[in-house]
This record gives structure tokens, sequence and C-alpha cells, in this order.
């Protein structure tokens, strides 16, 4: 009975048990240099990297943005299919418009005159043939040019292959050709307009900034240190930029990036939110995985004559896709990030107090002593002569 009511008493004793904060001076340089350190770590954290660096008193907003683009440039050049021929814009970007994006054919292979009929299928493995056994009617096969009619014809004086109903002749060239055929790309222009909204602070710009004239416009190169605003850049020197050989990329083609990147402080003024351009080239062009390089696509372009005929001229188009890509962020002074950034910086402080302790009770020599004078127990007069008899 009296175990009991002993831990009836203990139960009641910790339950009505009230803590309040002793304040203990402790006169210790290794003990104030801890304290005065860490206060000053956080101290610096929060001014220095929170609100300076970081600028955690703005409010911030992301990017919404617009791209279109303009390509400008002339090619001349004389081949033993095509003859002489001048190449401009309606040529060579393909198709005119596309969002965020726009490509240049740097490359091609021309199959002319091509007509729906029967012809042989170009050379490899499946389709070669010795006699019609190996050629079946109706088959198609995922790599071929057509339907195969079921008969093994002469493709040359050496090889033979299975008849296919196709466009024929079919493509034959397997490389496109090195030097590339528009080599002279190199020097084609894009004009690159791009708007940007910050809707939360109501903040529009242009790439083309208020100071840009159309007498500036008609001259300007983009050139990171002469003309770091000019929105017209040379091809050539895109791929440059992205530590690229614009001819050698150009023979299988490739994807280029253009980045735009619009980080605006918006507590400064509006003429110092301009825009930076970086590039780098976004396909793999990993020597040791060759398989498949470059980028190239085919289309073709159709003709009746005057027997009714339809007749094509299908092309390998080889080229650079340039991408455009648009990042940013703008910051405007706010009262709540504010404050709630000071406030996290007020609650760190409190890890001093906590760390110091830590310190004491732990490593310092006097720690029992410590212990004593930090902790202190007052009991209740009224629970003590209750518990005397």
């Amino acid at each position: 009975m009296a175990r009991g009511c002993s831990c009836w008493t203990s139960l009641c004793r910790c339950f009505f048990e009230y803590e309040t904060p002793k304040v203990l001076m402790i006169r210790s340089r290794k003990v104030g240099a801890v304290n005065r350190f860490i206060q000053v770590v956080i101290v610096a954290y929060v001014i220095g990297y929170v609100c300076v660096l970081k600028k955690g008193y703005q409010d911030t907003d992301s990017i919404l943005s617009s791209v279109t683009t303009k390509v400008k440039g002339i090619a001349l050049t004389n081949s033993s299919k095509l003859g002489l021929r001048i190449w401009d814009v309606a040529d060579y970007v393909i198709p005119p418009q596309v969002e965020n994006s726009f490509f240049v054919m740097t490359n091609l292979i021309v199959t002319m005159n091509q007509t729906q009929t029967r012809c042989p299928e170009c050379p490899y493995s499946s389709v070669n043939c010795s006699s019609d056994k190996d050629c079946s009617a109706g088959f198609i096969d995922v790599h071929g040019n057509g339907v195969q009619t079921g008969k093994c014809v002469n493709f040359s004086n050496t090889v033979r292959t299975c008849e296919v109903f196709a466009w024929c002749p079919v493509e034959t060239d397997s490389e496109p050709p090195n030097p590339p055929v528009l080599a002279s790309a190199e020097n084609f222009t894009v004009l690159i307009k791009n708007s940007v909204q910050y809707s939360k602070f109501k903040f529009s710009k242009r790439n083309i900034l208020p100071e840009i004239n159309t007498s500036y416009l008609a001259n300007c190169i983009f050139n990171h240190t002469t003309d770091p605003h000019c929105p017209i850049f040379r091809l050539g020197d895109i791929v440059s930029e992205a530590n690229e050989d614009f001819q050698k990329m150009a023979v299988h083609g490739g994807v280029m990036g253009i980045h735009i990147r619009w980080d605006c402080d918006l507590d400064l003024p509006d003429s110092w939110c301009v825009p930076k351009y970086t590039f780098r080239r976004l396909d793999n062009k990993d020597p040791n995985n060759n398989v498949a390089p470059g980028y190239n696509f085919r289309f073709a372009k159709y003709y009746k004559g005057p027997d009714n005929v339809e007749t094509r001229t299908l092309i390998k188009a080889y080229g650079i896709r340039f991408d455009v890509m648009v990042f940013g962020k703008a910051g405007k002074f706010s009262v709540v990030p504010t404050l709630q950034n000071i406030g996290a910086g007020l609650a760190l402080l409190g890890v001093v107090n906590i760390i110091c302790d830590w310190v004491v009770l732990t490593f310092m020599k006097k720690r029992t002593m410590y212990k004593e004078q930090k902790y202190s127990y007052v009991d209740d007069f009224e629970l003590l002569s209750e518990e005397t008899p």
C-alpha cells in the first residue's frame, strides 16, 4: 500500500512539475569564443548568403516566353546532278516556321525523276537474290523502298536484287557528300526575336532592346565582346561558340542549342535586365558510338508532266536543327519573404545555445559543477508537508 502511495506521489510530482528558464552566465574564454564564432557564422550566412547572394528579401516569378526566327542567306552550288543552282531560304529552311526551333539544310542526297513503277531494290542482305525463289511477292521489308513483285532482277552487272513496286529509281546513295553541298551555310544568319514576361510583376521585355534601331539591326552580328545584345547570329559563330567545327557537323547534321537566359533584378533599373546567350551541341557526337550519326530526314517535291504522269524528286536532307531555349527568373523586394528569412535567421541563433550547452556539459573539466548550476529543483511546500508524517 505504501509503495502504491509512493508511485502515486511520483506521478503527481511529474504531472505537476513546471520548468522555467534559468540564466547561467559562464565566464569562459573557450565557451565564449565558440558562442561568438557560431553567432558570426549564422549572421554571415543569413546576411551574406540568404539575403545578398540569394536575394532572400525578394519575391520571385518564373518566365513566360515566345520565340520567332528568320534565317537569311544565299548559296551557290554546281554539281553533276543539279548543275549550277542558287539556294535561298525557301530551299534550305524546312519547314519555314517551327515553334522555338529552326532547321537549316547543309547537305543532301537527291534522287530525281522518280515514278511509281517496277525496279530493282537497292542492294542489302535481305533483298539480294540469285533466283525468283529468293523473293516473295507482296512482301514489304521495313528497310526497303517498296513491295516485292516476286522477281529477281539485275541491279548491276554483278549484283541481283528482288524487284519492287516503288518510286523508281530507288535511292542508292548511302553516305552524304563530303564536303557538304551547302558548305556556305556557315555564313547564313538568323534573327531571333524573343519576348518575355513576368506576369506577377507586370513586366515584359524583348531581346531587341529599346536602344536598337533599324540601321544598327541591319548591320550588326552577335559577338560576346563587341555586340553582346545584337539578336542576329551567324550560324558558323553559333557552332564555333560550342567548340564545334561547322564543316564537319554539316556533313551528317546535328542539333544545336541556343540558350537565352533572363535573370532580372527588378529592384534595379529596367535597362539592366538584358538577355545572355550561350550555345552548346545537344546531339550525341561520341566517336565510339557513331551509329546513325547527325540529323536527317526525307521529303519530296512532286510534279505532273504533259502526259499526266506523276513524278517526284526525293531529297534526303542533312542539316542542323537549332533549338532556342529560354530560361530565367525575376525577383523584386517583398515584405513576406524578407520577414520569413529574418525569422529563419533568428531561429538559427537558437542553435548556438544548444551547441554551447553540449560543449560545456560534455567536454569541460568542470562539467559536473555546470550541471549542478544549470539544473535546480524546487519542491512544492504543500507536497513536502503531505509527505512528512
